[in-house]
């Protein structure tokens, strides 16, 4: 591949699971940008999120998307938020191809009950308030996740999903 491939779309969309798993399927590498802030950072993002705030995260995730555009080639999972801050959607555009992965709320708010607990936006909400806060920062962000290269709807078939991912790996090469 000659440019990143950056999976883009809300928190539970799916970005590090089809990173992980285009990547064991054609042999190109898998980055995922919280990973990497975790490793570089020694801490957990909700203990950053602790520390820095939300301000001081987006901070360290837009130096870490900088450098990760310097790297090789990579499948590159991005937090819910990347593309929507500083100049992070430029960085991208100069660096690779971006591909949506469009989810429906309602399977967005299933997925992420069951994970709310690691997820420092999420940790203090009930049911009723993480149904908000979906649909509400959904609707603000769509904007910037609609600027993606490619649109793919989550909502298709598994294997069409794959086929489609794989295609885009293909055509970088």
């Amino acid at each position: 591949m000659t440019k990143h491939l950056f999976l883009v779309g809300f928190m539970g969309s799916g970005k590090s699971h089809w990173g992980e798993k285009i990547s064991a399927r054609t042999g190109v590498p898998f980055l995922d940008l919280d990973v990497l802030i975790e490793a570089g950072e020694g801490n957990s993002i909700p203990e950053i999120f602790a520390r820095q705030g939300e301000s001081g995260f987006r901070d360290l995730e837009r130096s870490y998307l900088h450098r990760v555009a310097g790297l090789p080639a990579s499948i590159v999972a991005l937090g819910g938020g990347t593309p929507c801050f500083f100049d992070n959607q430029a960085v991208m555009e100069a660096s690779g191809t971006s591909v949506y992965l469009k989810t429906a709320p309602e399977v967005l708010i299933s997925r992420l009950e069951r994970e709310a607990e690691q997820r420092p936006l999420l940790a203090q909400l009930d049911r009723t308030a993480l149904h908000s806060f979906v649909h509400e920062r959904l609707a603000a962000r769509e904007s910037c996740y609609l600027k993606a290269d490619i649109v793919l709807d989550m909502a298709q078939e598994e294997k069409l999903i794959q086929e489609r991912l794989e295609a885009l790996i293909r055509r970088n090469k």
